[in-house]
């Protein structure tokens, strides 16, 4: 595993340089330098003590090639400066300007389809392309060399968003790129052969020069599901290569400073193998949008959940969010009132010391016009802006009561996350099209949340064997050395809850043979003491067929039940198929949940899908989410708490000081009793007759402070 770097947080210009960090993405080369010192007022009516700057500025710094200007972006660093706001300093190479595209054609990036993808967006360049870097590089250099002394730029924030318009591509590049890659990787050919499968379809290569991208076969042509596999780690590798090569340029000239960039994690996107890219950057960062609909806060912990373990329990950046609406979605939804606040305090509660919003001021033209931001259209009068003032006093208030620093508690339950898992549902070559393994990490996080607890989201690659219970729903893609790291939880006394699609292949897209789950050579089933033959799929595909098969204990799956035919003598039944729909299907009676003693633990089967509701009424059902034996409630939050509430706790790192942070998951008013501690924020809370009482509003958040 590669050595992580040192976890380095960017320092503010306040006197002890901490603080919660609060701002957004400035973009002050959109408008006239009049409207500069405008907005350095607003910045700080709103509290505002760090940017982002320059994110998409290289034809401002170099208009054209080899003519470098930076006296506009020193101007804008010193007023900033001089207002006590700190700069982290991207390396502008998200996208490049327009010259070095008319020069260079050969940057652009190939679809799978064989056509160039055009100049006029972010991104339009070949991660593989050497000119390309080669000019990325010497624009790194040329800005570390002239503010490497700046005290106001504190951080470097590099690329944007790496990966959103160029995570595939297929030059010739990319080719020659993706050659090499599978040589160092294999080996030997015959090693690739083997791992490809290639025996399929006559796809035997003969040596690393006929090896091909996955592109477009034609019609309903199917990819070589290991070849794409593949194809998918190539990219996120190429890519963080680039990142690293502009961090190392820079590092070489201005050591010393923290280095990041946004990562993209959401339940709708994870799209780089961020265990990965966590190693490599100095402090964690992520842009987070919002999902319509009653999921909100829901999706935003959970995602959240993830970002908290990439860090590795340390706090981490929100590097974007939006203030209301964005433009880029099919549906555009706004954010009621209380929102703004609620969702930025909801991404502290999950660990985080940073709130930044994608913008400061919202364009007047382009593209993200109509994307909301923290100065909107109408200006500062509106009830924007007044949120984010609010939103700032706040942040300050919660900076000076102790909050920044302090780590989040981890729950006693992971749901383990695997970026490789979720590629390979992706495949257009699985008994289902719709698997979705982040979607189903979500159901799990949701339905242990209505369940009244709460877990982590923790990469299958990091460390998970502190936790109590380990859910895997959907990790499809298990190694032998993975399924013996879950063999080996069990046998120490671990509870493991596997999914129905869990652990149908290895990292090689290869079928594990002898019955599902077949990974790890049998050791799977063996562990869980079950084996199934077949899957049976149901859809709306299906006309007049059943849409959905009931369970003896009253849950319902509607698209994927596993027909188990092999029981070991010591594995319980938790719940069969049953009723017309199973006998219909041949399933009535047959085992959907199980569970089986391993070792000194328990191995639990999921053996059919479940909505998040089904997965609440599990949960209550299971042992392996109850309190300890003695009727004592496990420390880690283990014991079952008032659904409608998510709670967090962050404590410092000596242990001394907590901050409990309630949430109304819901619309309607929730009351809360006995609330421990002094409160430090009460954010559309009305307290109680009783000590201790607190009526949460929608979209509220209550904080409590305590000394132990």
């Amino acid at each position: 595993m590669t050595e992580r770097r040192s976890f380095k947080w960017p320092a503010l210009l306040t006197p002890t340089g901490r603080g919660i960090a609060f701002g957004g993405d400035y973009n002050p080369d959109q408008w006239p330098d009049e409207v500069i010192d405008e907005d350095i007022r607003l910045m700080r009516q709103a509290h505002v003590n760090t940017v982002a700057l320059a994110i998409f500025s290289w034809d401002r710094i170099e208009p054209c090639e080899g003519e470098f200007t930076f006296d506009w972006l020193d101007m804008v660093i010193d007023k900033l400066g001089a207002a006590g706001i700190a700069v982290d300093l991207a390396s502008a190479t998200a996208s490049a300007p327009i010259w070095l595209y008319a020069k260079h054609p050969e940057v652009l990036p190939v679809d799978r389809y064989g056509h160039t993808v055009n100049a006029g967006s972010r991104q339009s360049w070949q991660p593989t392309s050497p000119v390309f870097k080669e000019y990325a590089l010497t624009l790194c250099r040329k800005l570390a060399e002239h503010y490497k002394d700046n005290p106001t730029v504190t951080a470097w924030h590099m690329g944007n968003e790496y990966g959103w318009n160029n995570r595939y591509d297929y030059s010739d590049n990319a080719l020659a790129a993706f050659r090499a890659w599978c040589e160092s990787k294999y080996g030997t050919i015959e090693a690739l052969n083997e791992a490809w499968g290639t025996a399929f379809w006559s796809q035997h290569v003969n040596d690393f020069g006929e090896v091909q991208l996955p592109r477009h076969m034609g019609g309903d042509a199917m990819v070589n599901p290991a070849q794409q596999l593949d194809y998918e780690r190539f990219g996120n590798d190429m890519l963080l290569d680039f990142y690293k090569a502009e961090r190392d340029a820079i590092e070489e000239i201005c050591p010393g400073k923290p280095f990041t960039t946004n990562f993209m994690v959401s339940t709708d996107q994870c799209t780089m193998d961020y265990a990965q890219w966590a190693n490599e950057v100095d402090f964690v960062s992520n842009d987070h949008y919002f999902h319509e609909g009653e999921s909100h806060l829901d999706e935003l912990a959970c995602s959240d959940a993830l970002m908290d373990s990439l860090a590795l329990g340390k706090p981490w950046y929100v590097m974007e969010h939006s203030t209301s609406a964005v433009q880029w979605k099919p549906l555009n939804t706004r954010k009621r009132h209380g929102e703004l606040v609620r969702d930025s305090l909801a991404h502290v509660a999950m660990g985080a010391d940073a709130i930044n919003f994608f913008q400061w001021r919202q364009s007047a033209s382009g593209a993200e016009a109509f994307h909301s931001a923290m100065v909107p259209h109408a200006g500062e009068d509106s009830k924007v802006f007044r949120g984010v003032c609010e939103l700032g006093g706040i942040l300050e208030t919660l900076s000076e009561a102790g909050l920044q620093g302090t780590e989040l508690e981890h729950a006693d339950t992971a749901i383990l996350f695997s970026a490789e898992s979720e590629w390979a549902t992706r495949s257009e070559t699985l008994p289902s099209m719709k698997l979705n393994h982040w979607h189903d990490v979500r159901d799990w996080y949701r339905g242990l949340l209505d369940a009244g607890r709460r877990a982590d989201v923790v990469p299958l690659a990091y460390d998970w064997s502190g936790y109590r219970t380990i859910v895997l729903p959907t990790v499809i893609a298990l190694s032998d050395q993975d399924v013996r790291r879950i063999a080996d939880f069990a046998k120490r006394g671990g509870t493991v809850v596997i999914g129905y699609a869990t652990g149908l292949i290895d990292e090689r897209f290869h079928i594990g043979l002898g019955g599902y789950p077949g990974a790890g050579g049998g050791l799977l089933c063996e562990m869980l003491g079950i084996r199934s033959e077949e899957f049976n799929i149901l859809g709306p595909e299906a006309e007049d067929e059943p849409a959905e098969i009931r369970l003896s204990n009253g849950l319902t799956t509607r698209l994927w039940q596993n027909d188990v035919t092999s029981l070991a003598p010591d594995t319980h039944v938790i719940a069969t198929y049953q009723g017309p729909e199973a006998e219909d299907w041949e399933l009535d009676g047959t085992p959907a949940i199980t569970s089986h003693p391993y070792g000194t633990g328990t191995a639990v089967y999921i053996g059919c899908d479940l909505d998040r509701h089904d997965i609440a009424k599990l949960v209550g059902l299971l042992p392996a989410f109850g309190d300890e034996p003695d009727g004592e409630p496990d420390t880690g939050m283990a014991q079952a708490s008032d659904p409608r509430v998510l709670h967090t706790v962050r404590r410092s790192t000596d242990g001394t000081v907590r901050f409990d942070f309630y949430l109304n998951r819901t619309t309607q008013p929730v009351e809360l009793k006995d609330v421990a501690g002094e409160p430090v924020l009460a954010h559309r809370c009305e307290r109680g007759p009783e000590a201790g009482g607190y009526t949460l509003a929608r979209n509220a958040v209550l904080v409590m402070r305590q000394v132990e």
